[in-house]
């Protein structure tokens, strides 16, 4: 299930599902450890007149959004039958590690009524069994630990606190859970409980025929006792409503930081472009790493979540980020590249948010010999953005600081690894994680990244850096023309692969990423014709008979392919590189039109609270795979500051981008 709102301050990450439900809870690091993981549940239910529903029952309406220019989730539920409405306002403190819900109860009926509001809890901390829970009864809140990983849930409505509360066991003996003792309206009020176990906690009032009454609800989260016991106390003395509207104001300072003019982009273009900016935010761990999704029921490959740090969707993230105006993501995102970049200079397939080495499919033997299990784009990409990052922020004492360990470390590698006959790199796997070879974007990637590298050894005045840098990224660009470049058709191929004997096995097929590396890492100007005629080509057959609209990765990409009569799915991420380029190329306020439709069509596919996917149902739109996908989010970001700057260059907006 596509998660439809995301809250967390760089600690503490909160997921939540379509009908308001947590679903993931991430600490101490955003993306590890998932302490609600496992498709568990914290379930919602109301008790009135003798009757109880479960907030995911038909019989509930639900909206869900952002609040305007916030990162505080707006949901509104409403039971016609039960005659009650819910809305909610939810977030993640940015100041301290608690998860708080401001909840108006409505009675809708014009009779008098008493309300009952049932929360469930079934962490799963630090691995689900030996947990322990129990009712504290001096702050009247719930307390669930396991080692130096504690919960406290506590709330109140109208000024009391809880009225109901028990603790049990989840799936174990025939169990189902303690949220089945809601369901009659009353709790059992069992105070203890060890092992796999889960609670609810019930708060009671009593409404007036048209009333409202608030309830207030949170959950604090640390390493003691002592911690959440502070945490709850800070609740109580600064008020949950101050620490919501603190919040929700923190968050308006931060996505408005920079006056962007947004030149004929429509509203749903400018919202999405906000939310955009919160979410990749969010999936930024304050130690550096950048997780791809916290989308936990997302199964990469069916074997493992999105819950990493791949060094390319990370880069791809810290550029948006300083270009949008907050370099202090991506420099903490480059202090943990020179933590976890390996003594050779390159980077490993994926990270752990604590630096630790992701799960791999890529083997370390091929055809009997050893290899680099590695996709060498991702040292590259992070190697130019370092680059594009001096470049917006003018950071000299942060580039020599790094020089040594991380920008001449991977310029190094990526310059020496290499096949001496035709200049380009040697075979790693491509930036899609499936094929091994010398690809066109790889070898493009490589040839930005050792100019960025050149730029910086020219600025720290290393001119025999420079000069070796600019040597072999020319010899790169050389071997790309020579060998990845077909003149016959006018295509880049997907990649090659070298035989050890001197012979060559191409691969012809189609793949957007092979024009798109050749333009974004400046191996060739957007107005070359060789360029114009490989993405013509691209987009011909890679939108054939994608009812949506967009465009897929290669001809007969078979990831959650939906259609077979389709080259695959529409990729968010590919359809916004068509965009990019359309942009790059833009001479004319004319030109810009097309442009501004791929926006429209990406905000048309996004969740109402704008999370975007990898990809979609080519027919339906449907959402595909992980979602949100902070990449997808980068590219979007990406192009419309592109955009931005686009029309500053040709001076029709000549105050577009503040940040250029």
């Amino acid at each position: 299930m596509s998660r439809a709102l995301v809250l967390g301050n760089g600690e503490m990450l909160v997921t939540l599902d379509r009908f308001g439900q947590l679903r993931d809870l991430y600490y101490p690091h955003v993306g590890l450890e998932n302490q609600a993981g496992g498709g568990r549940m914290h379930r919602i239910g109301v008790w009135v007149d003798g009757r109880f529903s479960w907030i995911t029952d038909k019989e509930w309406e639900i909206t869900y959004d952002y609040e305007i220019e916030s990162f505080l989730g707006a949901l509104e539920a409403k039971n016609r039958n039960l005659g009650i409405s819910l809305s909610f306002r939810d977030g993640v403190y940015n100041e301290a590690n608690i998860f708080f819900r401001r909840i108006e109860v409505k009675n809708e009926s014009s009779e008098g009524r008493d309300i009952r509001i049932f929360i469930g809890h079934e962490f799963t901390l630090s691995g689900k069994t030996g947990e322990t829970a129990y009712f504290e009864p001096f702050r009247h809140c719930l307390i669930h630990y396991k080692g130096n990983h504690v919960v406290l849930i506590n709330g109140e409505i109208g000024g009391m606190p809880p009225s109901d509360w028990s603790v049990g066991l989840s799936g174990f003996m025939g169990k189902e859970g303690t949220y089945k003792d809601a369901e009659d309206g009353v709790l059992s009020k069992n105070p203890i409980e060890h092992g796999p176990v889960d609670s609810v906690i019930a708060f009671s009032h009593f409404l007036s025929g048209g009333q409202s009454q608030v309830l207030h609800y949170w959950i604090a989260i640390g390493s003691s006792l002592k911690e959440v016991f502070d945490l709850d106390s800070r609740i109580a003395s600064k008020t949950l409503e101050h620490i919501l509207e603190s919040t929700g104001n923190y968050w308006r300072a931060w996505v408005n930081k920079y006056d962007f003019s947004f030149y004929k982009l429509n509203p749903n273009i400018i919202r999405l472009f906000k939310k955009s900016l919160m979410l990749i935010r969010a999936h930024a761990d304050n130690h550096g790493a950048i997780i791809a999704s916290a989308d936990s029921e997302m199964l990469q490959y069916g074997k493992d979540t999105y819950s990493y740090m791949w060094p390319r969707d990370a880069a791809r993230a810290a550029i948006t980020l300083y270009k949008a105006g907050d370099p202090f993501v991506a420099k903490r995102f480059f202090e943990f590249c020179e933590r976890t970049i390996t003594e050779q200079g390159f980077f490993m397939h994926k990270y752990l948010p604590d630096g630790s080495l992701g799960s791999s499919w890529h083997p370390w033997i091929r055809e009997g010999l050893p290899q680099l299990p590695i996709q060498e784009d991702e040292t590259a990409i992070v190697l130019y953005a370092i680059g594009k990052y001096y470049r917006h922020t003018k950071d000299l004492e942060f580039i020599e600081k790094i020089f040594t360990t991380l920008i001449e470390r991977s310029a190094e590698f990526l310059l020496s690894f290499r096949d001496t006959k035709t200049g380009l790199p040697k075979g790693s796997y491509d930036l899609w994680e499936e094929k091994y070879g010398t690809s066109t974007f790889t070898s493009s990637a490589i040839y930005g990244a050792l100019q960025s590298a050149a730029d910086l050894s020219a600025v720290l005045g290393k001119k025999k850096h420079e000069t070796r840098y600019r040597k072999g990224a020319e010899e790169i660009k050389k071997g790309i023309m020579s060998y990845l470049y077909d003149e016959g058709t006018g295509n880049f191929h997907k990649l090659v692969v070298f035989s050890r004997t001197g012979g060559r096995n191409v691969d012809s097929t189609i793949d957007i990423s092979s024009p798109y590396g050749v333009f974004n890492f400046g191996v060739l100007e957007a107005g070359d014709l060789r360029l114009k005629k490989s993405f013509d080509n691209a987009k011909a057959k890679l939108g054939a008979n994608i009812g949506i609209g967009g465009i897929a990765r290669y001809e007969g990409d078979g990831y959650y392919r939906a259609k077979d009569n389709t080259p695959g799915n529409p990729w968010i991420i590919t359809t916004l590189w068509v965009a990019e380029y359309d942009i790059a190329k833009a001479q004319t306020e004319s030109d810009f039109e097309k442009v501004r439709e791929v926006f429209s069509w990406v905000a048309r596919y996004a969740l109402p609270s704008g999370m975007l996917p990898e990809q979609l149902n080519p027919d339906t739109g449907e959402q595909i795979s992980a979602s949100p996908l902070v990449w997808s989010h980068a590219e979007y970001v990406n192009a419309i500051l592109k955009y931005l700057d686009r029309l500053e260059e040709l001076g029709i907006c000549p105050t577009c981008n503040p940040v250029v």
